[in-house]
């Protein structure tokens, strides 16, 4: 199997570690949907990250897609969600938090970076940046409720939280205040110590290199 895309991507970050942890083997292309996009577009002409290629050549595409067909499969052992219903609930409402994080997240970054400043819409980035900061204060609240779900490194709900926290201080810092979110400050940090965060740092063109270090 390959994973297509820039690990400055927090989906195919997510990917990438999630499968280390599974111990799916895999190879990854780092292709940019900006910087070579006729050659991502060669791969997945829809030209999304992530992208992931099957063995028999099939694309799939959506982290969590993906990430739900890769513990379907036969020949992988485990699952990073947990097996009591109510933790999977919790769970699953984490990583909704945290994928929305993103998704508010790269929605700004793509406004102020890809959008020339006259045609920015103000009301739209407010409307967004509420959007973001009611995803963080309801990721920092799972965090801080919980925190022996959130003290194993290999869940889905820490990949993602941990993921998409540095994603959004890497880019919109100053929009997220890391002092009003102290556990996933925490969490971000016990997750750097982990070999598959180190093994998957997240590097790119679209990644500060203060944050990259």
């Amino acid at each position: 199997m390959r994973l297509i895309g820039m690990l400055d991507s927090p989906y195919v970050r997510r990917v990438a570690i999630s499968l280390e942890h599974l111990g799916i083997r895999f190879e990854h292309e780092a292709v940019s949907v900006f910087a070579t996009f006729e050659r991502f577009h060669g791969i997945n002409p829809v030209v999304k990250a992530p992208t992931l290629v099957c063995d028999d050549g099939e694309v799939l595409m959506d982290s969590s897609l993906i990430l739900q067909f890769i513990e379907a499969a036969p020949d992988c052992k485990r699952s990073l969600w947990p097996r009591n219903p109510m933790e999977l609930q919790h769970d699953f409402r984490a990583v909704g938090l945290a994928l929305a994080a993103c998704e508010k997240s790269v929605q700004i970054v793509y406004e102020r970076n890809l959008r020339p400043k006259s045609a920015q819409y103000e009301p739209w980035i407010a409307r967004v940046t509420g959007q973001l900061l009611a995803a963080y204060a309801g990721l920092e609240y799972e965090v801080q409720q919980r925190p022996a779900a959130f003290s194993a490194a290999d869940s889905h709900a820490s990949i993602a939280a941990a993921v998409a926290w540095q994603f959004t201080q890497s880019m919109l810092a100053e929009l997220v205040v890391a002092s009003w979110h102290p556990a996933l400050v925490a969490l971000s940090a016990r997750q750097d110590e982990t070999l598959q965060f180190r093994k998957y740092p997240p590097a790119g063109p679209g990644v500060s290199a203060a944050n990259t270090a």
